[in-house]
This record gives C-alpha cells, structure tokens and sequence, in this order.
C-alpha cells in the first residue's frame, strides 16, 4: 500500500501559511499573567493562561511576547492608566497577533493592550475583599479601638532606608512642642511582591512585645501609585483589622485609597501627616489637661471663697451670738449678784442680831455677873465645884470674889 508523505518542514510551513490566513488581524484575548520577565535587551516575555473560574484548572496556556519598541509603549501606559504595575497575576485584556514558526513553534506577539478591561478586574477583587472583610465582620474592629490620649511608644513598620521614615522621624524630633517619642523600627519591604508577607510578619514581631507600643504606624515614602498593590490585599486587611493595638497608616499617595486605608483606624496621605497627627494627639491631650486643671482650679477657688463667706458669716453670726449670749449672761450675773449681795446682807444682819442676843445670853449668865450679885465661885485644879462630893479633905480650893480671889485647903 503507498503513502504519501510530507517533510516535517512542509508541515509546519502549512501550518504556519494556514494560521496566517486565518489570523490576518491581531485578536483580542482575555488571559492572566501568569509569569513575565524582561531581558536586557527590553523584550518582555511573558506566559499567558486561562483558568476554569470554578475548580482553578488551566484550561490553556501560551507564550507570549511583547518586543522592545511595542513594551516601551505599552508598560507606562498601563501603569499611568490603571495605577497598577504590569506583573504577575493580574488578568489583562491584549491585542495579539498568532504566530507560528517551523522551529519555535506557536506563540502569540502582544500588539496592544486595554488598561480598562484590568482596572474592572481589579475593581472587581477590591470589591470582593471588601465584602469578604464586611462578611467577617472585621472591616471597622480596628477603627472602634480607643486611640490612646498620650500615644508616645510607636511600633513603625517601614523599610529602613526610605525617606518616608527619615522624615516621620525628623518631624517627631524637630516639632517645636518638644514631646519624647519612643520609637522602635520593624524593617519590611514596602513594595513588590513580598511586601505583604514582609508586613505581616513584621506585625507578628510587635505583637510579642504589644505590651511595650501604644499605635502601630505603617509607613512608606512617595513613589508611584502602581506600587500599592501589596495593600490591596485581604491577608493584609484582616491582620491590620483585628490587630489589638490602633493602626495608623501613611503609605506616601495622594489620589489612591488602598484597602489597609479602610482597615486601619486612621488614614493619612504622608509619614510626615502621620507624625503630625501623632504630635497634635499629644497637644489635645495636654490642651484637655490643662484646661481640666484650670476648670478645677476655678472650682477649687469658687469653692475656697464659698467656703471663706460661709465661714466669715458664720464666725459673723456665732459673734452676735456669742455677744447676746454675753450681754444676757451680764446681765443675769448683775442680777444674781445683787440678789446675792441682798441675801448676804440680810443674812449678815441676822447673824449680827442672834449673836446680840447670844452675847445678852451669854452675858446674863457670865460668871462675873453673878460675883457683881455677890456670888462666889469656887473650883478645883481649874474645874468648877458643883458638888460637896467632888471636895476632899486636903483639896487646893480656888475662890473667886467680884474684887479678887483666894485659895484655901479644905480641913
């Protein structure tokens, strides 16, 4: 039986011819980045895929590339239109042209690309993070912490070399309000692929020392707005989100609000806006207390000056008692005292009238009274004799006259 045959050479010139004729025209293909890299030279090679939106099985994949003079076109128009780096992972929507070669086989000539079509494709995932956060409920947990009213102890997250952080840090030194800060710095990348697992675990290292921090700050200096991806991510989110201590982050953009923006408890466009917050925050802080100090000052006085007329009267009042009190007591002392010198004085007469009559008495029956009536008194060793039994033969007896006295001895 005879076959007929072709060269492998003819084959792949067939294929190659009828590939041209059906594929005149550059096609416009939907596909995701799957790998891309450049070369010195400029070209830019990429890998394109497509997966099944269910299980995530590629369903086709192929080599593209996008040559020097077309790249150099096609990246900053991308990047200027859709603020996002033209990288791995993200879905796009190019203009290809098929080609095929005899010895390189299939692949595909990027011609054109629309920035449109991957912008709705990341408005798309932003959207699907954000309800992703709002379903766990943890979209606003870091906004409902307390923002310390004396936030000094800083954990930053920043890369070391940036100038964001030479100048959030210049700014915290130099501020004409002389606050002390205490900042520790936690090296991560702030851009690129890496930056998310940078970040995170940069976070892990504060929260083994969280009793040490007040505010995590998150900040990088300006660059282009294309390198915000890594922010836009829902690992980030939810560790930022559900962190125990504020979040307060100054991703060096202007235009742009990443999704850690909407997690983190405040916002701010610079590391420098970031470190005037930080240093306004203190200067409320001290406005408050100095105002509350002047409040209780105030109240302290009016109370003191309450307190002194209440006093000044009431020594007013016990004064014009104490004075009534006096005069009544005066008064009734006068009058005790006259009552009294009333009853002395009667009682001084009384006594001056009994002891009359006790004299009279006393002189009615006074012994040299009755001597002037012409009675004797007799006694015995000084002791009047009132009986004839009290005298005893030899007995010294004493006699009293009214003009003398004697002795004599009883026989």
């Amino acid at each position: 039986m005879s076959t007929t045959s072709i060269s492998l050479s003819e084959l792949t010139d067939q294929i190659h011819e009828s590939i041209r004729m059906r594929f005149e025209k550059p096609v416009w293909i939907r596909a995701e980045i799957s790998e891309l890299r450049y070369n010195p030279g400029g070209h830019c090679y990429l890998e394109l895929i497509e997966k099944d939106s269910q299980s995530d099985t590629i369903l086709a994949k192929s080599k593209a590339t996008c040559w020097s003079s077309t790249f150099r076109m096609l990246k900053p128009y991308f990047e200027s239109t859709t603020g996002q780096t033209l990288q791995a992972g993200l879905n796009v929507l190019v203009a290809v042209s098929v080609e095929f070669h005899g010895v390189y086989g299939f692949s595909l000539n990027v011609r054109d690309i629309d920035p449109t079509f991957t912008i709705g494709e990341m408005a798309a995932r932003r959207l699907k993070i954000i309800r992703q956060l709002e379903a766990d409920g943890i979209l606003d947990m870091n906004k409902e912490l307390a923002l310390p009213m004396l936030p000094q102890r800083i954990a930053i997250i920043s890369s070391a070399t940036a100038a964001g952080y030479g100048d959030f840090c210049d700014q915290l030194k130099n501020d004409s309000s002389q606050f002390a800060f205490y900042t520790k710095l936690f090296p991560a990348i702030m851009q690129g692929d890496q930056a998310e697992v940078s970040i995170i675990n940069a976070l892990e290292k504060i929260y083994e020392n969280i009793d040490c921090f007040d505010v995590v700050i998150i900040i990088r200096g300006g660059g282009a707005t294309t390198d915000l991806a890594c922010f836009d991510t829902y690992d980030l989110a939810a560790n930022c989100a559900q962190f125990p201590l504020p979040v307060i982050a100054g991703i060096g953009h202007q235009r742009d609000i990443s999704i850690l923006d909407m997690v983190a408890h405040t916002s701010l466009k610079t590391p420098t806006a970031v470190a005037e917050f930080l240093i306004g925050q203190l200067q409320r802080t001290e406005n408050h207390i100095n105002n509350t100090f002047s409040d209780i000052r105030y109240l302290v006085n009016t109370k003191i000056e309450k307190e002194y007329r209440f006093i000044t009267q009431s020594q007013n009042r016990i004064k014009q008692t104490l004075k009534g009190w006096v005069v009544q007591k005066t008064h009734l002392l006068d009058r005790q005292k006259s009552r009294l010198k009333s009853t002395i004085r009667l009682q001084l007469v009384q006594q001056k009238n009994k002891l009359a009559l006790l004299e009279k008495s006393i002189q009615g029956h006074s012994p040299s009274l009755l001597l002037k009536q012409g009675y004797t008194l007799s006694t015995i060793n000084g002791k009047r004799i009132s009986s004839i039994r009290e005298v005893k033969a030899g007995a010294k007896i004493k006699t009293f006259l009214s003009d003398g006295e004697f002795e004599s001895e009883v026989l």
